[in-house]
């Protein structure tokens, strides 16, 4: 990862009554960071007793991130913002990939889930480990996906309802589309040269789901297949997050500096 900064000492957006105009306005400021925020005697547009509270909410937050606790900004942050939590707890991601036999959990069942982070890539198996999954995902306070808002995250609590996810969650899909990035995972690690299918070129989810038959059936290496397409989706979106948060971080000073 090549950010080395806390892009959270630089967030204000989890405070009370603080949202993306303010925070921008006081970064145009020159206000950066929580350090300027307390440094500033008087800031207009705020009394004193609110920056009082302000100042107190900044304490409070530096003790959160001090001990690690992603749940306080989870909370705070709003959800299409959860991606500023990566810097500081990358050492704390796991990325996540799901494979099904269909397109709601009504109509299929989860045939394989993927976690990397922490050092390690584990591929859990329907009728295998599967039910491992909430032990895995326990250690993770940030969780990273593509499209996992709408799928991967819904699909799992409609089939594993005890699980308890990382409190905070970044969807690739829409940290891309807010940098003008549309379409699958595929095409976009394609537009920006990011990512390995080395093994599993031309795999897609349709054949996806006929791997997990053809394993059904005995055919000898169906699984392994459809692991390696699984494994290849998850890895890849490690880089991809890298860059995004890198390119989000651009095109917030860009705005600012614009003002």
């Amino acid at each position: 990862m090549k950010q080395s900064h806390s892009l959270l000492r630089a967030t204000f957006q989890h405070l009370p009554g603080v949202g993306s105009e303010t925070e921008k306005a006081l970064w145009t400021r020159g206000i950066r960071d929580w350090t300027a925020f307390g440094a500033e005697p008087g800031i207009p547009g705020f009394s004193s007793e609110h920056l009082d509270r302000l100042r107190g909410e900044l304490h409070r937050s530096a003790q959160a991130l001090e001990n690690g606790d992603a749940a306080y900004f989870a909370a705070r942050l709003p959800q299409g913002e959860h991606w500023r939590l990566y810097p500081d707890f990358h050492h704390l991601t796991a990325f996540l990939d799901i494979e099904t036999t269909g397109f709601n959990p009504g109509e299929g069942i989860v045939t394989c889930v993927t976690v990397h982070g922490g050092g390690r890539t584990v591929t859990l198996v329907h009728g295998k480990d599967l039910e491992k999954l909430g032990e895995v995902l326990h250690p993770f306070a940030l969780l990273v996906t593509f499209n996992g808002r709408q799928f991967d995250v819904p699909f799992l609590k409609a089939h594993f309802p005890h699980i308890h996810f990382p409190p905070a969650h970044a969807d690739l899909r829409w940290i891309f589309r807010r940098q003008g990035l549309t379409g699958g995972l595929k095409a976009i690690e394609r537009q920006l040269g990011l990512g390995s299918r080395r093994g599993v070129e031309g795999v897609d989810g349709l054949e996806a789901v006929h791997l997990w038959y053809s394993h059904c059936r005995g055919v000898k290496g169906a699984l392994e297949r459809l692991v390696a397409y699984n494994r290849a989706d998850t890895e890849n979106l490690e880089p991809l997050m890298d860059y995004a948060v890198g390119e989000m971080e651009k095109l917030i000073m860009h705005q600012v500096t614009r003002r």
